[in-house]
């Protein structure tokens, strides 16, 4: 993708803020593709994520605090995508018995099957997103990402 062109500009950008921009530009088409492969699924990336999450945890309970930490995209409004995903029978929530104010949540049978069809899905919406790239292009992708 041309930069200059995207944004429809006949300036020379610096490569500095070419880059950046061209970092967003891919941030906002793989945000936009992934939004729309999971909207069948009336559910966010956000709630995706907490459910990767919480299916990582392999049974055991995880508080908001370590859903937090690990999300990919770190938002303070963790208890939203919480209830949102415990509306829809994804999660359930239980208060520790031994401290109140801790709430342990965890993903249902219900949860674990709907994020196994929208594991389908993003894995076909990563492969299509990847394709042009070789699995050496994609190691030094990394890499270069790494240094962020």
């Amino acid at each position: 993708m041309d930069v200059e062109e995207r944004i429809r500009t006949d300036y020379k950008l610096p490569l500095e803020q070419k880059t950046i921009i061209h970092l967003l530009l891919v941030n906002n088409t793989i945000n936009e593709r992934i939004a729309q492969a999971l909207k069948p699924f009336d559910v966010s990336a956000q709630q995706f994520n907490v459910l990767r999450i919480l299916r990582g945890q392999k049974g055991k309970p995880a508080n908001l605090s370590t859903l937090n930490e690990r999300m990919v995209t770190k938002m303070s409004n963790t208890t939203r995508l919480v209830d949102k995903l415990l509306n829809k029978g994804y999660v359930d929530r239980m208060t520790c018995p031994s401290n109140r104010r801790k709430v342990e949540i965890n993903i249902t049978n219900k949860g674990n099957a709907a994020l196994r069809k929208m594991d389908q899905v993003m894995d076909n919406i990563e492969n299509e997103l990847l394709q042009q790239f070789s699995q050496k292009e994609l190691q030094q992708l990394n890499f270069l990402l790494h240094k962020f």
